[in-house]
């Protein structure tokens, strides 16, 4: 998998709904997790919540968005975050120290429930970043 850079937008409630409209508007494959699924979250309300979503187009676009969890302060000004992802582990942690130099850890990089290595920070411009190793597939 080639590093990539793709949208990723964080919604407090409505990422399901927004997904299934840019999924109408788009046409393509809609993929939803929630935080239920992937046990991410004792909160009963927020199992039913998207803890992440995928759209991949027939063209080659890909979008992706989640809800906010109850803990956490909802996105305010601009809902977009940047998901930077790939399976060169040694690229990807390059761009990460690069990133994380003035930046405010939300999450070291470390490795997810779901298999890979996962963190995310704010960087020193105040955009917010995910950064995805992409681990092992069976």
């Amino acid at each position: 998998m080639p590093t990539a850079l793709n949208p990723y937008i964080g919604f407090r409630d409505e990422a399901r709904r927004a997904m299934e409209f840019y999924r109408d508007v788009f046409g393509g494959d809609l993929t939803l997790s929630t935080f239920g699924e992937m046990h991410a979250s004792e909160d009963p309300t927020e199992q039913d919540k998207v803890m992440h979503s995928i759209l991949v187009t027939p063209h080659g676009l890909l979008l992706m968005a989640s809800d906010t969890p109850n803990g956490m302060e909802a996105p305010t000004g601009s809902r977009i975050s940047i998901s930077l992802s790939g399976d060169d582990g040694q690229e990807i942690h390059g761009y990460w120290d690069g990133l994380a130099d003035g930046a405010t850890i939300i999450a070291p990089l470390t490795a997810a429930p779901w298999g890979d290595e996962f963190g995310m920070l704010s960087d020193r411009f105040g955009v917010t970043w995910l950064v995805n190793v992409t681990g092992p597939r069976s």
